[in-house]
């Protein structure tokens, strides 16, 4: 029986992936100028995020995250990473992560954690675990309005067009199933390790949960619809760090 189109499509989509991906790693050599590389696509992306940002932020909500994000940084194992959390000026409660460690969050998300710590380093340690885990390049490397050529050479100037073209919204997709779990839980234990209570993820999901099927004056149901299940998330948290309640 035939697989159909949309099988044919999916396999072909992933054989490209994969030759991009060999690609990119073949230029960017070991794991230290991979990650170079990664922050050179990312400083190139976060340029354009910057330019159709509408202002920089409150100092107020800059220097807070900076306080959380350092004890974060601290605790990850491979120091080339580096990682700059920045306000995103949006009014959507909205995070995410570019490749190289560019970080932002929008005020919105801080407000509706009524600036808990706890909260907030679960949020960037899910962001920094985007990073970690290469999700966030090898989502870039899946574009195939990106050619071959432009994805094998880690410079990131065949990116930042593309951004353009697609807009800000692409980033606040969620990644697969199994990232977007895999991120909660390295998260949620990196804040743990930086002396976070790693509940803060399970009380941010919560705050998600309330507002759901309210009139969602934040644009939250958008952002929600292409992330797991909130109780999905929850149970795994809890399950990988062994938490109660």
């Amino acid at each position: 029986m035939a697989k159909g189109a949309p099988y044919l499509f999916g396999r072909l989509a992933g054989k490209q992936f994969l030759k991009a991906k060999w690609m990119w790693q073949s230029v960017a050599g070991n794991e230290n100028e991979a990650i170079k590389a990664e922050q050179a696509v990312g400083r190139d992306m976060a340029k354009v995020i910057e330019e159709q940002s509408q202002g920089s932020g409150s100092p107020e909500f800059q220097i807070l995250l900076d306080n959380i994000a350092k004890p974060l940084a601290e605790r990850v194992k491979n120091r080339n990473h580096h990682f700059e959390i920045k306000v995103l000026s949006s009014k959507n409660p909205t995070a995410f992560a570019l490749p190289g460690g560019f970080i932002f969050i929008a005020p919105a998300l801080i407000e509706l954690t009524e600036k808990n710590s706890d909260e907030l380093a679960c949020v960037i340690g899910h962001e920094m675990a985007h990073v970690i885990r290469r999700h966030a390049i090898d989502r870039i490397l899946s574009q195939k309005a990106l050619s071959m050529a432009s994805m094998a050479t880690p410079t990131g100037r065949a990116v930042a067009p593309w951004l353009r073209s697609v807009g800000v919204q692409w980033l606040e997709k969620a990644y697969s199933r199994e990232q977007e779990f895999e991120a909660d839980v390295l998260g949620s234990r990196l804040a743990q390790v930086a002396g976070f209570d790693p509940r803060g993820a399970l009380r941010m999901l919560e705050r998600f949960r309330n507002l759901e099927g309210s009139s969602d004056p934040l644009g939250l149901s958008a952002y929600l619809s292409t992330h797991p299940p909130i109780d999905d998330r929850q149970q795994h948290i809890r399950e990988q760090l062994r938490l109660d309640g």
